[in-house]
């Protein structure tokens, strides 16, 4: 079997779980950094693996674009080409090819696309993502969903959700690497009966993982977690379950709270790039005036790399002069602090203290 999860333990909806891939365990609530052209950026994987990273997220319809699936394949998959000892996850591609609104035509046998570097056209069908993924050999591959952005009529919302039921039986059909787990990709916007149209009818169809899509994509905080809180009880409670494109500390106890286990985000990686760190329970700008002489390093609390070596006046002096390192430093500690922060969740879920800290946090 190319994947196995077992849930050790529940407090509340949250629960603590045990994914076995066929790269190494991943023990949850967890985190993964997201790395889009398989590489997590400014970062080397060994420099990933330090932060208690396990499982990295890489993207298909990028890894198509350039190399090139069939470059990967000849140079081992995946795992090998990147140099990652870990598990991977591939995303199919359906997030990105919603973000190309300008660029891409749907259909119901797939999608056709300029890809925004040349304006080459091409097509994603639900065979080709599986065919591309194959050869990616991640541990764990996505099914081709249509994610629609909020907010969005009714109409919108059950076209997509048909088109992706419609699509994630012709991934399960084609899906052919007996090594890789395929999950199902659960839409339908912030409409609960849309969402629990679109779980049912995924459920049916048995996959070994789901995962949560269409969020983050316009609605308001409260309308993601209402809907994570309608969505993730329809979802089996013996696997796996992914909300995907979710990742500040704050967002990643809510999702476990009402039942979530893996989450993926660029935020890290994105805010370092522009000098923000998380830090003491509170964002920072590091290149703020006041961190010019402050020798303190950015969290006390944390135990990355960048907290241990560095002081704020130098990580604030990289930032100011555009120093690829100030990069590199902070996409550590933050991709530390929510590896961490998911951490703290799994312990609390084990000592069945979870419930007592969210409702610590909203005192």
């Amino acid at each position: 079997m190319a994947l196995t999860f077992q849930v050790e333990a529940v407090c509340g909806n949250a629960r603590a779980g045990r994914l076995v891939t066929p790269h190494g365990v991943l023990l949850t609530p967890a985190f993964m950094p997201v790395g889009t052209q398989a590489a997590v950026k400014a970062l080397t994987p060994e420099q990933v693996w330090e932060t208690g990273a396990r499982l990295v997220l890489a993207n298909a319809f990028h890894c198509m674009l350039r190399p090139g699936a069939e470059l990967i394949e000849r140079a081992g998959g995946l795992h090998a080409f990147m140099r990652w000892p870990g598990a991977l996850l591939t995303d199919s591609g359906g997030f990105q090819v919603f973000s190309l609104a300008e660029l891409r035509t749907v259909t119901p046998d797939g999608v056709w696309f300029k890809a925004p570097r040349d304006g080459s056209r091409h097509f994603m069908s639900p065979e080709r993502s599986m065919a591309v993924q194959n050869a990616l050999g991640a541990d764990i591959a996505m099914v081709l969903d249509e994610c629609v952005k909020l907010p969005a009529s009714p109409e919108q919302i059950r076209a997509a959700v048909d088109r992706t039921t419609c699509w994630a039986e012709r991934c399960l059909a084609s899906h052919q690497n007996p090594a890789q787990a395929l999950f199902g990709i659960v839409q339908g916007g912030t409409d609960p009966a849309e969402r629990e149209r679109s779980a049912r009818a995924l459920v049916a169809l048995n996959f070994p993982g789901y995962a949560v899509g269409g969020l983050s994509v316009g609605e308001s905080r409260t309308a993601m977690i209402e809907t994570l809180q309608v969505t993730a009880p329809l979802l089996p409670f013996h696997k796996p379950r992914y909300l995907m494109g979710v990742g500040t500390p704050a967002d990643l106890q809510a999702a476990s709270a009402a039942g979530i286990d893996m989450f993926d985000c660029v935020h890290p990686t994105r805010m370092a790039r522009h000098g923000t760190v998380w830090a003491e329970g509170e964002r920072i700008h590091i290149t703020n005036a006041r961190f010019r002489e402050d020798a303190q390093p950015l969290d006390v609390t944390c135990d990355c790399t960048t907290c241990a070596r560095y002081d704020r006046r130098y990580l604030h002096h990289l930032a100011r002069c555009g120093e690829y390192l100030s990069h590199t430093l902070l996409s550590i500690h933050n991709i530390r602090t929510l590896v961490r922060t998911a951490e703290r969740l799994r312990r609390e879920i084990l000592a069945g203290t979870f419930q007592q800290l969210c409702y610590d946090r909203r005192q």
